[in-house]
C-alpha cells in the first residue's frame, strides 16, 4: 500500500539518523530523497538506500561530513564535500551560488570530495524558486557506459539539469541523464524481477539485451542517449563528456576514467557543478518569467498526435506525479521495501511504513 509523503520522508530520516547522520544533515538529505520519490523520480529516492548503506558500511561515505568552502570569489565558490553523501554539500553549494547571483547577477559553485547527490533537478529548482535560472550537473559514482564505438565502460550516467522560473508558478525543469535512462530505473527493474525495455542496455559484446542485470553484474553497458551510433548516441556521449569536464575537471574531483575513482577511502571522488543566473542582468525579471510562461504555454497548446496524450514541457510529468502522490501516497515496490526494512532493522531505525 502506498505510504503518505510524510511517512515516506520520516522513514528515510529515521534510517539516516540511525546511521549517525546529524539532525540537520538528515533533514536535508531526507527532504531531497523524498522529493525525488514524490515527483516520480523513483530511481533517486528510497531506492538509493541499499547503495548508500553499502557506502556507509565500507567506509566510503562519512555520515557526519560537513561541507566547507575552500576557495571563493564574489562570483564563485569551491566546496569540499567532506567525503560524505552528496546531498548536503550540493544543497549548500547551490545555496551559495544563489546568494552570490542575487548580489552580482550570476555565480558558479563547484564541489569535490563528494558522493551521489540524488536528483539533479532538486538543485536547479532551488534556483528557479529564487527567481533565477539554475543549471547543475554531476560526475557519476560508477562506470557503466562505453563511449560511442567503444567496448569498455569509461563513463557514468552523468546527469544534467536546467530550470527557469515562470510567471504561472510552474517552473521549466529539465532533469536528464546523458544515458538513454538513469541507472536507477534499471536497478528498479532488477529489484522487482522485471525485464528492461529495448534500447536500455547492451551486453558485454555490445548486443541489445533486456536483462536488467547485464549492465550491473554481467559486464554489459548502459546505452548513451540515442541508444546506438545510427541513432546519434554520440550526442549523449558528448554531453556526458561535457558533464565530466564541468563536474570533475573544474572542481578537481577524481576523473571517472582514473582507476583511483573506485578506490577513494572516503566519499566516491565525485564532483558537482552548479550555476545560478539572474535574468535581471538582461531585462526585467517579471517580463522574463512572463515570456517563459507564454513559451511553455504555447508548447503545451500544440495539437497532439493522440488527444489522450497532450504535449507537455520539461517538469510537467514531475508536477503531475507530485499532485497524485501527495493525494494517494508514494508507491514502493515489494522488493525494495523488503531491502529497506532489513536495513532499518539492522541499524535499529524506527520503522514507520506499516
Amino acid at each position: 500500500m502506498p505510504a503518505s509523503y510524510e511517512k515516506h520522508r520520516a522513514q528515510l530520516k529515521a534510517i539516516l539518523l540511525s546511521w549517525g547522520m546529524p539532525e540537520d544533515n538528515a533533514e536535508t538529505t531526507s527532504d531531497i530523497l523524498s522529493w525525488a520519490d514524490l515527483h516520480g523520480v523513483d530511481s533517486h529516492g528510497m531506492s538509493m538506500i541499499p547503495g548508500y548503506d553499502g557506502l556507509r558500511r565500507s567506509g566510503r561515505a562519512k555520515m557526519d561530513a560537513r561541507p566547507k568552502i575552500v576557495k571563493e570569489t564574489p562570483v564563485s565558490a569551491l566546496v569540499d564535500g567532506g567525503g560524505g553523501l552528496g546531498h548536503v554539500p550540493a544543497h549548500f553549494a547551490m545555496g551559495v551560488a544563489i546568494d552570490k547571483a542575487k548580489k552580482v547577477g550570476m555565480a558558479i559553485a563547484a564541489v569535490n570530495n563528494s558522493a551521489h547527490f540524488g536528483a539533479t533537478g532538486y538543485y536547479t529548482l532551488m534556483a528557479a524558486k529564487a527567481g533565477l535560472i539554475g543549471m547543475a550537473c554531476t560526475s557519476a559514482s560508477s562506470i557503466q557506459v562505453a563511449p560511442t564505438f567503444g567496448k569498455q565502460a569509461r563513463l557514468g550516467t552523468d546527469p544534467w539539469s536546467f530550470a527557469a522560473p515562470s510567471a504561472d508558478g510552474v517552473p521549466f525543469l529539465l532533469d536528464m541523464a546523458t544515458t538513454t535512462v538513469a541507472a536507477g530505473r534499471i536497478r528498479n527493474k532488477a529489484n522487482e524481477g522485471l525485464p528492461t525495455p529495448d534500447g536500455w542496455v547492451l551486453d558485454s559484446e555490445g548486443r541489445p539485451s533486456n536483462d536488467p542485470l547485464v549492465a550491473r553484474q554481467k559486464g554489459g553497458f548502459l546505452t548513451s542517449l540515442g541508444g546506438s551510433p545510427e541513432n546519434s548516441s554520440y550526442k549523449g556521449y558528448g554531453l556526458s563528456a561535457m558533464v565530466n569536464i564541468l563536474g570533475s575537471c573544474l572542481s578537481g574531483a577524481t576523473l571517472i576514467t582514473d582507476p583511483m575513482h573506485t578506490k577513494k577511502p572516503q566519499g566516491m571522488g565525485i564532483g558537482h557543478f552548479f550555476m545560478a543566473i539572474d535574468p535581471g542582468l538582461f531585462r526585467d525579471g517579471d517580463d522574463f518569467e512572463k515570456d517563459v510562461a507564454q513559451f511553455c504555454g504555447d508548447l503545451r497548446a500544440t495539437t497532439p498526435i493522440d488527444p489522450a496524450r497532450p504535449v507537455m514541457v520539461a517538469g510537467d510529468p514531475q508536477w503531475n506525479h507530485a499532485k497524485q502522490r501527495m493525494a494517494e501516497g508514494i508507491p514502493v515496490g515489494p522488493g525494495l521495501l523488503s531491502q529497506v526494512r532489513q536495513i532499518a532493522q539492522a541499524s535499529a531505525a524506527q520503522w514507520v511504513l506499516d
